[in-house]
């Protein structure tokens, strides 16, 4: 077939001046700037697109819009390959790439269509029916063929190199859908003076008018309108936007898309949040298939959508074409094909066609068979002749193109969203929207305004409206009208049954006989038969297959439509790039990236950085170690035998103040506060609500009325909106005022024997004698004109100080405890040596308070004594959480040298079966320098008792271990370190 060998000579709302080359499974071909990828391989003489779902039956260009089931592609190679795009959606660009999808090995010779023959097996709900036969594990061996065969297109597996956004969109009103109604609703809206934006998903404004003859007043009203449009100041003309969800408050998700040449620079796609003041759907009508006999075969399309390609491409997509239709909207496609060259017959089902029809049929040359449907279609991977039936005889009609029209369905589902129900009008045969919520207004054929005159009107008027809600009222002049040659779409509703293999869910491959099965199978719910026959469920979501479907079961049921009802509605109206959802927020911007004030310090000097949460911290020190397992030994040596210096600028810092501070502290944490003198810390418990330990801290108390509270790295924010949450709705009687204060100060922990001695060289003007700044002490000082504060107390069982000094001044001060440390020995350290240096002192974190345990668990319990009324107080002495049985922290050491113990292995007795559960788990372990051996904190039964001996297993390593239960306090258990 030669290049644009269905190109008409002249015509068509393309660039014939600007030609684009492309290539559709590796043949090169050409278009015009204007094309879709669709018209484009139409022009080309290409009518086999595709391979549908389950039998892989050739499939051809359906429709001109979103609504189409079958010219799915995949489009681009690589990073940007993206699979099942309709090509009816697609704007040619110069350089596209595309191929079609589900067939192997090639798109003319698929293997898979031999599923044709295997039909019977493949009925409605056959992959459900897998699991009950005809052995018990039928399916272990169905599972593999049904999967593999699941799916269209396959998506790349490299990373997208595009940008996409996500992006926030304000408007008086917001207007979805640009043929003539949301034209006419735009123009009026901003006359009115609101703000308007204007939504169409194709790349030309004009819905339906794009389809009119070149020339016609239709065209002259619609260049007329847009440049009006595009004249105001207040309009914004949101073109290639698709309109996918609508949601509470008036606030609409759209997608907008760009080919290459537009994109340059750009995001691919951006994902546009619209908060509007009204909102205006004149989002149309989807024309109706007609069902029968092989109806899915290439050359098979929407009798608009030839009109589309007619007039809007200059395509002729069929020299011989036979128009089948129930309305007299589609005789107007069977003249327009006319007039284009194509030789036509009309199978009218109605037995009586309005003169006027038959008059301009006979001007044209147009055959034309009243009474008649298509009883069947001859041909395989292209239509070659039609069978029509009528008045009790049959005949065969040669033919290379087939359109049909069954009727129009107002494009309701964005209007349902929300659970607001279609409802059902008999003189249109279709549902309209429901009623509309305030500030939401219809216009056009969704409401069931059919001809052009309508859509005008009640756009206008749903324009004036819609910017009076938003209190916008100047004057608005009169809609513009223009004469059109349409006609009225009067449905013929009683169109008689398919024989054969007839099609309602073309993409799904669904039939009119597994819609039959269902119901003699007991669905007879739209809901249920959508689910059990896959109906409407591909990525079209039925767009064209839903009302025949749902007349269908009507029909077997005895039930009128309205009573049958529909499917719900839900977004997106069409599929969605996940990348458009994501926007930038991928990789290291999926969340927030924090960095301490000194992070660049940490890179510069061979830190080796890990993600905690959102923050990065110092993993290790390259310096101490090749590698982690040897570098965090060396880290833990220098902070047991001299200093070492840690960042702990991420822990959560909270400002508490007021008269009442000290009550909202007793009421939070297990043990109280109140009586802490000023310039003490103390640690402290929170408990929830359930009486399960929420999160562990210290808090010191700066003044009377003051305190400063610090958290765990992970539950900062956690328990600030606890704080707060409290303070909102149980307590607001409480004088206090809670500040997150973590982002002003930076923080370090210098540790180990030497540490007084750094400090005392640091900061020589403070006093930190034991008797000025005992353990759990607290004074202020200064630091190059700054706040200072330094807190004295351990996380790891050393003499220990927590340093905190304005975020400014972090890396100074840093850098001044680096220097004067150097010659006592001090180094720095990251979490993993921290983690190690706590697991040895026996101090509880995340693995251990990991959203399960009390603090009898925990070993906790004296801090709580006999207090009460604190949060999580009264359910925290439910008896199941005293049981003396339940799991409570223990320490476990190897028995064995050279053994290891493993993070999540499973505890049993020595003699226990070693099944299930055991008696517990291993919550956290590191190699001990000090002790020479591999120690662990674990959560073991209570009625194990100390001394006693466990075997820790770990199924996935096949790893069993011997080891005694012991206290998990390793080191120093009287403390004589941190109190030296």
């Amino acid at each position: 077939m030669s290049s644009n060998s269905k190109r008409l000579a002249e015509g068509g709302r393309i660039d014939r001046g600007r030609p684009l080359e492309f290539s559709f499974d590796g043949s090169k071909l050409t278009g015009f700037q204007g094309d879709t990828l669709a018209s484009a391989l139409l022009a080309n003489g290409i009518s086999l697109i595709g391979r549908s779902f389950k039998y892989h039956r050739p499939r051809g260009i359906f429709s001109a819009g979103d609504e189409e089931p079958n010219a799915l592609v995949t489009l681009g190679a690589g990073g940007r390959r993206e699979p099942n795009l309709p090509a009816t959606m697609l704007e040619l660009a110069d350089g596209m790439v595309a191929e079609s999808q589900n067939r192997w090995p090639s798109l003319a010779f698929d293997v898979q269509s031999l599923n044709s023959l295997f039909a019977p097996f493949l009925s409605a709900g056959f992959y459900y029916k897998t699991f009950m036969g005809p052995t018990r594990r039928a399916w272990m061996f169905y599972e593999h063929f049904i999967r593999r065969a699941a799916g269209l297109g396959k998506a790349g597996l490299e990373a997208d190199p595009d940008r996409y956004e996500v992006r926030h969109a304000f408007a008086d009103v917001a207007i979805v859908g640009g043929g003539p109604a949301g034209l006419s609703a735009a123009r009026a809206a901003a006359n009115a003076g609101a703000r308007v934006a204007l939504i169409e998903q194709d790349f030309q404004v004009g819905g339906q008018l794009l389809s009119e003859r070149p020339g016609s007043e239709a065209a002259t009203w619609l260049q007329g309108v847009e440049t009006e449009l595009r004249d105001f100041g207040n309009v914004d003309l949101m073109g290639r936007t698709t309109a996918v969800g609508l949601y509470d408050g008036k606030v609409l998700g759209l997608v907008e898309r760009r080919d290459d040449a537009q994109a340059a620079g750009q995001a691919r796609q951006a994902f546009t949040i619209l908060r509007a003041g009204a909102i205006v759907f004149a989002s149309g009508a989807i024309e109706r298939p007609l069902v029968f006999s092989n109806n899915d075969r290439p050359g098979v399309m929407l009798a608009s959508a030839a009109r589309t390609y007619v007039n809007r491409f200059a395509v002729l997509p069929g020299r011989k074409a036979v128009v089948a239709t129930t309305d007299d909207g589609a005789w107007r496609a069977a003249f327009d094909l006319a007039v284009a060259g194509a030789r036509v017959t009309v199978a009218d089902l109605r037995t009586t066609v309005p003169p006027a029809l038959q008059a301009e049929a006979s001007r044209l040359g147009i055959a034309v068979h009243a009474g008649t449907h298509i009883a069947d279609l001859r041909g395989s991977r292209a239509v070659k002749a039609a069978r029509l039936a009528g008045a009790g005889a049959e005949t065969e009609v040669d033919c290379d193109l087939v359109c049909v029209s069954g009727g129009w369905s107002p494009t309701v589902h964005l209007t349902s969203q929300l659970g607001v129900k279609p409802v059902y009008r008999e003189d249109i045969d279709g549902f309209v929207p429901g009623l509309f919520a305030a500030g939401q207004f219809g216009a056009g054929s969704v409401v069931g305004g059919y001809t052009t005159a309508e859509a005008i009107e009640t756009g206008h008027r749903a324009g004036i409206e819609a910017a009076a809600s938003c209190g916008k009222t100047k004057p608005v002049p009169a809609a513009v009208q223009f004469q059109s040659a349409e006609l009225p779409a009067a449905a013929f509703r009683n169109v008689p049954p398919a024989r054969g293999k007839a099609f309602v869910d073309i993409q799904m491959d669904v039939t009119t006989g597994d819609i039959a099965l269902a119901h003699r199978e007991g669905y007879e719910s739209v809901e249920h038969l959508k689910r059990y026959t896959t109906l409407g469920m591909g990525t079209d979501q039925g767009k064209t297959s839903n009302f025949p479907a749902l007349s269908a079961m009507a029909a077997l049921r005895g039930k009128t439509i309205p009573e049958t009802g529909t499917t719900t509605f839900r977004p997106p109206y069409t599929p969605v790039a996940i990348g458009a959802l994501a926007g930038r927020a991928v990789g290291h911007h999926f969340k927030p990236t924090r960095r301490t004030p000194m992070h660049d310090w940490h890179v510069a000097n061979g830190a080796d950085m890990l993600e905690v949460g959102l923050w990065m911290r110092p993993y290790f020190y390259r310096g101490a170690g090749r590698d982690v397992k040897e570098a965090y030994v060396a880290e833990m040596r220098f902070v047991r035998e001299a200093a070492g210096l840690m960042d702990i600028s991420t822990l959560g810092k909270i400002d508490i103040q007021g008269p009442d501070a000290a009550t909202l502290l007793d009421r939070v944490y297990a043990n109280g506060f109140a009586k802490l003198p000023v310039g003490r810390a103390r640690y402290g418990v929170m408990l929830r609500d359930d009486g399960i330990v929420f999160d562990d801290g210290t808090t010191t108390r700066l003044g009377e009325d003051r305190f400063f509270m610090t958290t765990s790295t992970a539950k900062a924010a956690d328990v600030m909106s606890r704080l707060e949450f409290l303070l909102d709705t149980a307590w607001p009687d409480l004088r206090v005022a809670v500040t997150s204060v973590t982002d002003e100060w930076a923080a370090m922990s210098v540790a180990g024997p030497r540490s007084r001695r750094v400090l005392a060289a640091a900061f020589p003007a403070l006093d930190l004698s034991n008797e000025a700044l005992p353990h759990m002490g607290f004074i202020e000082g200064e630091f190059d004109g700054r706040a200072l504060r330094i807190i004295r107390l351990s996380y790891s069982g050393e003499r220990a100080y927590e340093v905190y000094v304005g975020a400014s001044a972090g890396e100074a001060a840093w850098r001044r405890l680096v220097g004067v440390g150097e010659r006592l020995g001090l180094k720095p350290y990251g979490v993993e040596a921290l983690g190690a240096l706590r697991v040895e002192k026996g101090h509880v974190a995340g693995p251990e308070i990991d959203g399960r345990t009390t603090l009898d668990d925990l070993g906790l319990g004296r801090m709580a004594g006999k207090r009460s009324g604190f949060v999580g107080d009264v359910l925290r002495r439910r008896p199941a959480l005293s049981d003396p049985n339940r799991q409570r922290l223990v320490g476990l050491k190897c028995l064995e040298a050279g053994t290891r113990l493993s993070g999540g292995a499973i505890l049993f007795k020595q003699d226990e079966t070693r099944q299930g559960h055991g008696r517990g788990r291993i919550t956290s372990v590191t190699y001990s320098p000090t002790l020479g051996a591999y120690v662990g904190l674990a959560l073991l039964a209570g009625d194990v008792a100390m001394g006693d001996e466990v075997v820790a297993v770990h199924m996935m390593k096949n790893e069993a271990v011997r080891a005694h239960v012991v206290s998990p306090v390793f080191l120093d258990p009287e403390g004589e370190r941190l109190h030296g």
